[in-house]
């Protein structure tokens, strides 16, 4: 049986764990898809021994591949992402994707969590992607949303009414190969004629019925919840994230601590799904609106909430390659850089259920990793300055 070769990295800073751990002149090794060793580059060093490929980087930060935990790869970040996807085929969407894939990946990204296609084209993708046949990010497909009746994202063929369609919906995704299951617990902005973005689409005892479904088949539930009492309902159900958590209300916002309270005991985790153009929501929404937006999601972190990265690519002005813009809005309210960067690494790994392999730079997990020139641990604004990709052991050309 011949063995792998294997490729060394040496840089100045490497990123072995959470909540900041690091090793100065460090290094990391790997052979085929794992890493076989990371840490000090005098220990690290010496177990190599079929090296095919060294990269030396004394000026930059080695650290886990990027996770954006919610993107629609279907969508393509336009004024009217809807219409765009209306006017595609299914064969001219697949070529899209694929293309919004290798953008994903270029800019560091090596997992991402969909949350919602159309005819689950994700799986298809996925499919490609895993056996090499195109590059692309890792893909963790919710494929077809569950949504009412002309609900949000109606279009994308997940409208279910009563427990029987609810239950026969979620054994479909699961039977054909999701990775999670999602819920549009409340309207949508993307979503014309729909309910409003602050309104309820399904009680509390529903959502609890796709919950039970879909843990039955090992599967989480992440629950789409812009309005505070959708939110309520998703957090009584038991789903294992909420995304965008806005708190809407018809008069304006309406954070509930005691129903933070609950998130936090219950280890729900949040993906605020921040724009990378977030600076410019002052200009949308208002300055104190924008203002009410960001103290709400600073009151989350300071409250205990375990946050996760996402972005929501695909979305108006949303592209994929916007994670690092991103994160930079969780440092802008004061977060310190090592945690923001945790959730874009060990906590949204943790939040998608992929951390036993993916995550960190450990033995034996996959050779998912970036090199960033700078040191993200002062300035998570180095992100966007990657020199260096690495997925599932295949070096990324991201010119």
């Amino acid at each position: 049986m011949s063995q792998m070769s294997q490729t060394l990295l040496t840089a100045g800073r490497v990123l072995t764990g959470p909540r900041g751990q690091y090793v100065t002149d460090g290094a990391v090794l790997t052979e085929g898809t794992d890493i076989v060793a990371a840490g000090a580059r005098a220990e690290v060093e010496p177990l190599a021994r079929r090296v095919s490929q060294r990269f030396a980087l004394p000026d930059a930060t080695v650290l886990p591949g990027l996770i954006d935990a919610h993107v629609h790869l279907v969508f393509d970040a336009s004024k009217d992402p809807v219409a765009v996807l209306d006017a595609h085929s299914d064969t001219t969407l697949m070529e899209a994707m694929e293309e919004r894939a290798l953008r994903f990946l270029r800019s560091g990204v090596t997992t991402v969590r969909d949350l919602g296609d159309r005819n689950r084209l994700t799986l298809r993708l996925r499919e490609e992607i895993a056996a090499s046949r195109v590059p692309g990010p890792r893909i963790l497909a919710a494929t077809t949303p569950l949504t009412t009746k002309g609900g949000h994202c109606w279009f994308l063929g997940g409208e279910v009414e009563g427990e029987s369609e609810i239950r026969a919906l979620v054994r479909r995704n699961a039977e054909l190969g999701a990775d999670v299951i999602k819920v549009m617990a409340t309207g949508g902005g993307l979503t014309k004629g729909g309910p409003a973005t602050w309104q309820s689409q399904f009680s509390a005892p529903e959502i609890r019925v796709i919950v039970r479904e879909a843990h039955r088949a090992g599967l989480p539930v992440a629950a789409h919840g812009h309005g505070t009492a959708g939110i309520v309902a998703a957090v009584m159900a038991g789903v294992d994230t909420i995304e965008h958590c806005t708190w809407m209300t018809r008069k304006g916002l309406g954070l509930r601590e005691d129903v933070l309270d609950a998130i936090v005991a219950k280890g729900i985790r949040i993906c605020p799904t921040v724009s990378p153009n977030w600076r410019m929501l002052p200009m949308f929404f208002g300055a104190e609106r924008a203002k009410a937006m960001f103290d709400q999601v600073r009151t989350m972190a300071e409250r205990g909430a375990r946050l996760i990265a996402g972005t929501d690519a695909g979305v108006q002005r949303a592209g994929c390659d916007g994670l690092a813009e991103s994160l930079g809005f969780y440092q802008h309210l004061g977060i310190e850089p090592d945690r923001v960067i945790d959730m874009a690494t060990t906590e949204a790994a943790e939040a998608l259920g992929i951390a036993d392999h993916v995550g960190r730079l450990a033995a034996g997990y996959r050779a998912d990793l970036i090199a960033v020139h700078g040191d993200p641990l002062r300035d998570v604004a180095v992100l966007g300055d990657v020199r260096l990709i690495m997925a599932n052991g295949k070096m990324v050309d991201h010119e």
